[in-house]
């Protein structure tokens, strides 16, 4: 019988990728979502509604908060995990910068709502989608795992880092728990069908989800802030992977838990950066659009460069970032072509 992962925020952009290689893995996911961050399409997101056409299955969906700690336990008490991969939560920088309170709130007591419980029903086995924001300002290139953590330049970054000292505590006095804590840094791309890709509500927050905006013609012009960094030209650098690379990270990190591993922290990056104004030629050459530009300030809590050494999870999880920026442009382009305005009215 498969395993079943509680996948949450398993409708987001990221999430969603996840659950597809879960199932193609073997695994059953069950996914939960409130919405915050995902297209409704009756009672489900419509990417699971997607993902479950694509692939010819169905999947187990509950609309559900993470601050409904009754709606939690019900969820628990209903099934048996092996696993839980934690995705949900608030995450656009500039926002947490001017609303750090409800970044806190959200995001630090959901999850302590979720340990508990499963603290309670002894599933002692989790994912944590962490991020690169946890090292802060790189005080040396490429960052590896033991490079200083807890200078977050934003409330976001400080959530993922209170949230991995609460992982670490917890595997320390719980010894039969075990954690493998995934350090994200610039997912960008969408799966090769483009049937499902980043669809942010609003005014996208990240680089390429705006960039692509602007070559299918729903936004007029690319913002970049800052071109007075001490980078290659001036912008900021990053480093982006394939999110489908990132997806299989997480099957990559479910298996090192079968090992009893306790507390893992793992890089999942390319190891190469980019600038801005390097994404945006990749993106004109992918879209055959000339994609126009203007300088503004730079935005609080943004730093010059940010770029993995990702070798630990190549050694320890047996896992590689694939896909090339040509390949990641292609495939964000593709869905961004086919769902001019996301999912609410794309092709299906």
């Amino acid at each position: 019988m498969a395993e079943k992962v509680l996948v949450t925020g398993g409708g987001g952009y990221i999430g969603s990728h996840c659950v597809v290689e879960l199932i193609e893995a073997g695994y059953q996911p069950v996914v939960v979502d409130n919405f915050s961050n995902a297209v409704r399409e009756g009672n489900v997101p419509e990417s699971i509604r997607r993902i479950e056409k694509l692939l010819k299955t169905s999947i187990e969906f509950h609309e559900l908060d993470l601050l409904d700690r009754p709606g939690l336990e019900k969820l628990f008490k209903k099934h048996s995990f092996s696993a839980v991969i934690h995705f949900a939560g608030l995450k656009a920088v500039g926002e947490s910068v001017e609303k750090p309170l409800l970044y806190y709130k959200v995001n630090l007591t959901a999850f302590m709502n979720l340990l508990e419980v499963m603290q309670a029903h002894r599933v002692r086995n989790l994912v944590f989608s962490s991020s690169a924001t946890v090292y802060g300002d790189p005080q040396r290139l490429p960052i590896d795992e033991q490079h200083p953590v807890g200078g977050c330049t934003n409330p976001y970054g400080k959530t993922k880092y209170f949230i991995e000292e609460m992982v670490k505590d917890h595997c320390k006095a719980e010894k039969d728990w075990n954690a493998v804590l995934l350090r994200y840094f610039n997912p960008i791309g969408a799966h090769c069908s483009g049937q499902i890709g980043e669809d942010p509500q609003g005014i996208p927050n990240n680089l390429l989800p705006y960039v692509a905006q602007v070559a299918v013609g729903r936004r007029e012009c690319l913002s970049v802030y800052g071109n007075d960094y001490d980078t290659i030209d001036g912008t900021g650098v990053r480093d982006y992977i394939h999110v489908v690379d990132l997806a299989k990270g997480h099957i990559a990190a479910l298996k090192k838990l079968k090992e009893d591993c306790g507390c893992k922290v793992y890089n999942l990056g390319t190891g190469k950066g980019y600038s801005v104004l390097e994404m945006v030629k990749a993106m004109e050459k992918a879209s055959g659009k000339e994609i126009p530009y203007k300088i503004a300030p730079r935005r609080g809590g943004d730093v010059a460069s940010c770029y993995a050494d990702p070798r630990l999870a190549e050694k320890e999880l047996g896992w590689k970032a694939q896909f090339d920026l040509e390949r990641m442009c292609e495939d964000l382009w593709r869905w961004q072509s086919m769902n001019p305005t996301g999912f609410s009215n794309g092709t299906c």
